[in-house]
């Protein structure tokens, strides 16, 4: 009888040089890149160049090495991006249909209110 292994690593990046994945090394080398244009190219003096390149190559190893979660920080840059974009309240308000359209379970009807017509502080304009 054949025998075969079944894969249980599939959900796991595979280690590409040092126990860094490839995700990690194309991150470290751009902030490299990064870091070498802010301490070569920048009209500054030196020190400053070479602070700048320091909080730089920080900022990148921050990206690159810490996974909060489990998951990699351009994931959590998507969902801080997605919650930013998506509106955060919601209005709940009987819907006016023709009755000859209406059918069973379309008795509510969600809508987002208008940003030029509410804020935060004042009653709605008219």
């Amino acid at each position: 009888m054949n025998r075969h292994e079944i894969p249980t690593h599939l959900a796991v990046e595979d280690k590409a040089f040092a126990g860094l994945t490839m995700r990690q090394l194309m991150t470290l080398a751009i902030g490299l890149g990064l870091a070498y244009g802010a301490s070569n190219q920048l009209p500054f003096p030196m020190p400053l160049q070479f602070a700048i390149a320091a909080s730089v190559l920080a900022g990148v190893a921050v990206v690159a090495l810490w996974r909060p979660g489990g998951r990699p920080m351009e994931d959590w840059a998507f969902v801080l991006l997605r919650y930013w974009a998506i509106p955060r309240a919601a209005v709940w308000r009987v819907r006016r249909l023709d009755p000859a359209h209406r059918t069973k379970g379309q008795s509510y009807e969600v809508v987002l209110p208008d940003p030029e017509l509410v804020s935060l502080d004042t009653e709605p304009k008219r």
